[in-house]
């Protein structure tokens, strides 16, 4: 008798929490570790200078030179909270964009579509071996939104 009260007891207290979690806003996209990077919040993005250079280079096929390399690695390992790398990335992508006045389906630089240059930033952290969070749990790997087109 005792388990069923503790049972009813539990899913009552479940049913009270979720219903004010959802009242009260907390699992809106401004909750989590990810909220951490949000410049509203104070968080200073970085401009991935390094990075930036790279992913042009490797995008129209040319060698990366070693030192272009390094900078980028440890500009994106600079960033202390993982969670904020590939987004730091994603911004670094959209000012290239804005800078070139890229349209989608447009060659970003000769050589170079849209679409490689995307795929070619998202895969930084797993070149540079660098974490990032990931489904696969290996540590590195492909920034999320590369898999979204309008990212």
């Amino acid at each position: 008798m005792w388990m069923k009260t503790v049972f009813w007891g539990l899913l009552l207290f479940m049913l009270v929490a979720t219903t004010m979690a959802v009242e009260y806003g907390a699992r809106s996209h401004n909750s989590g570790p990810w909220s951490w990077c949000d410049p509203a919040t104070g968080y200073k993005v970085s401009a991935l200078t390094g990075c930036r250079a790279m992913v042009k280079l490797q995008c129209v096929g040319s060698q990366v030179p070693e030192a272009v390399l390094r900078d980028c690695c440890q500009q994106l390992a600079d960033i202390n909270n993982e969670w904020c790398r590939c987004g730091d990335l994603s911004s670094m992508l959209r000012s290239v964009y804005q800078e070139l006045g890229v349209r989608e389906g447009k060659e970003v630089l000769p050589g170079c579509r849209k679409e490689v240059l995307k795929l070619t930033a998202a895969s930084v952290p797993e070149v540079c071996k660098v974490p990032i969070p990931n489904p696969s749990g290996d540590g590195a790997g492909v920034c999320y939104w590369a898999a979204y087109p309008d990212a």
